[in-house]
């Protein structure tokens, strides 16, 4: 019998093709969307209370130092070392007697010009670790 497909008895026979295309098309679907899952992660918010401050608590008063594109520091309104001195001796002395009077907890806010020189950056960085600030920012 011309065309006919499988065994003389008419039994057709197990296709392999289409079993393999139907294989392919659930490979392909679970590839795409296992590359499209998204990972949930957590972001832990510190919210305010309604709780008010105690007699013991401490308000951080910020200490804000200033330098100008010519290399002058000023902290807190009081000019501290020329721009020629590396090393800071005077603002070292005054970051380190707030600190031990004041505590700890006090933020330093560096707030350089667009025009200040990083070099003169890193000086006012060195004297402030060599006084022991621990919470410092840039503004």
């Amino acid at each position: 019998m011309a065309g006919s497909v499988g065994s003389e008895d008419g039994d057709i026979g197990f296709q392999i093709a289409p079993m393999v295309d139907v294989v392919f098309v659930l490979m392909l679907f679970f590839m795409a969307s296992a590359g499209s899952q998204i990972q949930e992660k957590e972001l832990s918010v510190n919210l305010p209370s309604g709780r008010t401050a105690s007699k013991d608590a401490t308000i951080e008063t910020p200490i804000f130092i200033d330098i100008s594109a010519d290399g002058q520091v000023v902290a807190n309104g009081q000019t501290f070392d020329p721009p020629s001195e590396r090393n800071m001796p005077e603002l070292k002395a005054w970051l380190k007697t707030n600190i031990t009077d004041f505590g700890a907890t006090d933020p330093v806010i560096i707030r350089p010009t667009p025009d200040t020189r990083h070099e003169r950056i890193i000086d006012v960085l060195n004297a402030a670790a060599a006084a022991g600030v621990k919470k410092l920012t840039f503004s």
